[in-house]
């Protein structure tokens, strides 16, 4: 949290967005940062390689480095000191960052939980497979989702432990048994993308992918609202049998 109970990342200071948008600032900042460093690092080991390079007329000074002996309190001593802090700083910040972009990511999640938004599906693992269970009892092995949406995932594991992930999403989760694990998602684009099982889990583990279909919002209702009506006509039927058998 910022400033006056204001999360950091509505004052700028942590990305935000989607889960895709998020890592991929995160990746930005670590390549440009690291290839600035590296730039930099290489560049000054050639200039230090032509400085000190060996000649007749070299003269000596107090920046030269001495093999086995620790620079002193001038020249090169203040360099390595800088050089040292500056170091620790940027490591250090990048650390905290970080770790704090990827803990916002999962409270922005908390914070935008509201049960009129969003869709909420539970992830059942199981060797070797993943079946999804929508609020309206439909099951499928086949992960059905709207784009531009907040979806919520409930993840366990009827049997060993199992981690669900989708990777062009930047979804991962570890499925547990006897426990149940959360996260969330946004799709931007419509499209097909795979699930698969992270963790070893079992002769079958390499077989154990789904597919995941991002649909337009429209689309999807209409999908659900057919999954809804088939329910209802199985579970009116299914209390016909039971009925019948009652009877007979």
């Amino acid at each position: 949290m910022g400033t006056a109970g204001v999360p950091l990342h509505s004052q700028g200071l942590l990305p935000s967005g989607s889960r895709i948008a998020v890592f991929s600032e995160i990746f930005t900042v670590f390549l440009v940062l690291g290839t600035f460093v590296g730039v930099l690092v290489i560049g000054y080991m050639l200039y230090n390689a032509y400085r000190y390079r060996d000649g007749d007329h070299r003269t000596d000074d107090a920046d030269r480095p001495v093999l086995g002996e620790l620079p002193g309190d001038s020249g090169g001593g203040r360099k390595l000191l800088f050089s040292f802090s500056l170091s620790a700083i940027v490591v250090v910040s990048l650390i905290v960052w970080t770790y704090g972009a990827l803990l916002d990511v999962e409270s922005v999640s908390a914070q935008s939980a509201d049960a009129d938004n969003g869709v909420d599906v539970r992830v059942e693992g199981y060797q070797f497979g993943w079946r999804f269970v929508y609020p309206n009892g439909y099951q499928s092995n086949e992960l059905r989702v709207p784009a531009d949406t907040t979806v919520r995932l409930s993840v366990t594991s009827d049997d060993v432990f199992h981690n669900f992930g989708i990777p062009a999403l930047r979804v991962k989760m570890d499925a547990i048994p006897g426990q149940t694990t959360e996260t969330w998602f946004v799709a931007d684009d419509p499209g097909t993308y795979q699930a698969n099982c992270y963790e070893l889990c079992g002769a079958g583990h390499s077989f154990m992918n789904a597919p995941v279909v991002v649909m337009e919002p429209d689309e999807y209702d209409a999908w659900y609202g057919s999954t809804t009506a088939a329910n209802e006509s199985s579970s009116a039927n299914e209390s016909n049998d039971n009925v019948e058998a009652t009877t007979a």
